[in-house]
């Protein structure tokens, strides 16, 4: 082969070489890419409830002085040394789970996917859009100061004042009653163990991630089911003060007749969710 000829051929491999640096990620790149952004938004996920039930147990046993709900949380997440810069990957986390979200209503077109399926991811979605927007206006210091519960009242007196806003409230906390009772039924059914590999783990991981997800699905359910009743109530006697968030409604699970007990139960139940979001990161099948 002469000079020439060999200089050409490096000049080719060169050439190939460089195009298949450059090239754009194939899809096996983008499908890992998105598992990792997914991965990420549970554990941001996991951090809120986890703190969330943690403020529920100090209530019940007489010590709240936060509100037990997202706005509690991210104050204790700010009181602690570094805590700025921990609400700011609380923002990235709680991003990368609507994007998440967002791509398995749009990309997943596969055989098995269904129309309601999507659409569920949509508005998943879009909670978690709006989770990350509160979540960076608190971080920015911009987000006000009140709480879930009196954002739930606002909201609830603007929804009366609308033409047929008894039914939208009404409507509204029918769908958080059916969703707190999907959420508890698909937790004793143990659905969740459709969604991650199990296959991958050890017979007492599997018991231990069961626990989580079956204790912590339940009172995620009772949670939402709760919120949902109280809208239900400020509809009928159209009054938004009956309207109640997350904190308030864990509160009145200690006027029961069965006293604390029944907020501990749900309090541990939310820390378990905590814990089985960080199950999820890790073996969710993404």
């Amino acid at each position: 082969m002469t000079s020439t000829h060999m200089h050409k051929w490096g000049l080719r491999r060169a050439s190939s070489r460089s195009t298949a640096g450059s090239r754009a990620p194939g899809p096996a790149e983008g499908k890992q890419a998105l598992a990792v952004t997914g991965r990420a938004g549970f554990v941001a996920r996991g951090v809120v409830y986890v703190l969330v039930g943690a403020l529920a147990l100090q209530i019940a046993f007489g010590g709240g002085g936060r509100e037990a709900d997202r706005q509690g949380a991210l104050q204790q997440v700010a009181a602690q040394p570094f805590g700025k810069v921990m609400l700011w990957l609380l923002v990235v986390g709680f991003g990368c789970m609507a994007i998440w979200r967002a791509s398995g209503a749009l990309l997943d077109n596969g055989p098995s996917r269904k129309v309601g399926s999507r659409l569920l991811d949509g508005g998943r979605a879009v909670f978690y859009g709006f989770v990350c927007w509160g979540t960076a206006s608190f971080a920015a210091g911009t987000g006000g100061t009140s709480g879930g519960d009196a954002k739930s009242r606002d909201w609830t007196a603007s929804a009366l004042k609308l033409p047929g806003g008894q039914v939208l409230v009404g409507l509204v906390g029918c769908v958080l009653i059916g969703v707190g009772a999907t959420l508890a039924v698909r937790a004793v059914m143990r659905r969740f163990l459709r969604k991650l590999e199990t296959g991958k783990t050890s017979r007492r991981v599997r018991q231990i991630v069961t626990v989580l997800g079956v204790g912590g699905g339940l009172a995620r359910g009772v949670v939402f089911a709760g919120v949902g009743v109280f809208a239900l109530v400020a509809a009928v006697h159209f009054d938004s003060r009956e309207a109640k968030g997350m904190d308030a409604t864990l509160r009145t699970f200690a006027t029961t007749p069965a006293g604390p007990w029944l907020l501990v139960a749900v309090a541990v139940g939310l820390v378990l969710f905590g814990g089985f979001s960080f199950a999820s990161a890790r073996w969710r099948r993404l």
